[in-house]
């Protein structure tokens, strides 16, 4: 594949096309753009730049002609404002003063500097199976890079960022981390993919005298006080449903069990769940416009919890709860069934959430915030 055809893919990719759009523009098969990718595990490979100190071709064409018109090592050297040793070098590992040419000096100087550098994790073992272990346990890379700073403050060698440990999960050729340990990433992908997106909305039913976000209180808006929460249902196969909960200022999430999408499931679902909270975490529920919680105000009464409604189309004024909502896919797969969870199973879950380090809490736990709030 010609170099241009490369970086026209790379930019696309960063912009966020399909596969098919980039296939289109270079008149190739998708298929084939995604094996190019997958190649390099959707990571762009870095531009190979010449060292600082080393011969440019340009100095090599000069030395080529100051040797045909028999100027001296040494006196080549000062013309060009170089060492002697370093023009020596350069023409004796070249063919000497008779043979030696500046474009095939060039092209093995590039060949001579394709050594392979191991990476970081390559040769620090003992980063590289603490790594291991917190992927295992479905942290993510930026989760494991921000703990390790946290818990080596003073310790260099024992920190990396997440683009290395990614570059190690996706760039096979390193040999580092184990490929099996992309499963435990939230989207199990092939390799890294753009983060553009379009967020499309739906007009949904009209909730009857349902109060607006506008009119939440500012404690909430700011995250100053815990206790107020954003809820929403994800779906699976089969009409089957969950109901997922996230206290925006601990980021703490709960998981509940509705047996179906109605109203008054999901409303007893949710009563029945948040009665048992503290007092100080039961201040208000932020939902969108589903008609799920139509029955809000028998919630209310239930646990006095009061209920604000998103405005249409603004899955933004949920953000916490949309995002957590995506680290959930990792355990429930959009096109499988949520019937067969239990309670209990959804505790087993959310307990391995509110444990793995979230990058807004400083990369605290939201289950260590909470305690922290309890005490």
């Amino acid at each position: 594949m010609k170099a241009d055809s490369k970086q026209i893919i790379w930019s696309r990719w960063q912009e966020g096309q399909s596969l098919s759009e980039i296939g289109r523009a270079l008149d190739r098969a998708p298929a084939s753009i995604f094996g190019y990718l997958r190649q390099h595990g959707g990571i762009q490979p870095s531009q190979r730049r010449r060292a600082s100190a080393s011969l440019s071709l340009d100095e090599r064409e000069d030395i080529s002609r100051y040797l045909s018109a028999g100027t001296s090592i040494r006196g080549i050297a000062g013309l060009l404002g170089r060492c002697p040793s370093t023009i020596s070098r350069e023409v004796a590992r070249n063919g000497g003063i008779a043979r030696y040419r500046a474009v095939q000096a060039e092209q093995a100087a590039w060949r001579r500097a394709e050594r392979p550098k191991q990476c970081f994790l390559a040769v620090n073992v003992k980063l590289q199976r603490l790594v291991t272990s917190k992927l295992s346990q479905d942290w993510s890379p930026e989760q494991v890079a921000g703990w390790l700073k946290r818990s080596y403050p003073d310790d260099s060698n024992m920190r990396v960022s997440h683009e290395t440990i990614y570059k190690s999960l996706y760039i096979q050729a390193r040999g580092v981390l184990k490929k099996e340990l992309q499963y435990h990433l939230r989207t199990k992908r092939k390799f890294r993919q753009s983060k553009h997106s379009n967020l499309k909305g739906n007009v949904r039913g009209q909730i009857i005298d349902g109060v607006s976000i506008s009119q939440r209180p500012a404690e909430a808006e700011d995250r100053a006080i815990p206790g107020h929460w954003e809820g929403d249902l994800i779906s699976g196969t089969n009409n089957s449903h969950i109901a997922t909960l996230v206290e925006r200022h601990t980021r703490f999430t709960l998981l509940v069990k509705v047996s179906g999408k109605d109203s008054q499931s999901v409303v007893t679902a949710l009563s029945r769940q948040m009665i048992k909270l503290p007092k100080i975490m039961q201040q208000s529920l932020t939902w969108d416009r589903g008609m799920e919680l139509a029955k809000h105000r028998d919630f209310t009464v239930a646990t006095d919890i009061d209920v604000y409604f998103c405005d249409p189309r603004s899955p933004w004024q949920r953000g916490t709860n949309e995002n957590t909502n995506g680290l959930l896919r990792q355990y429930f797969p959009k096109g499988t069934s949520l019937a067969g969870f239990s309670q209990a199973d959804l505790n087993r879950v959310a307990k391995k959430l509110n444990n793995r380090p979230r990058k807004t809490l400083g990369f605290q736990t939201p289950a260590l915030k909470l305690d922290e709030l309890l005490q």
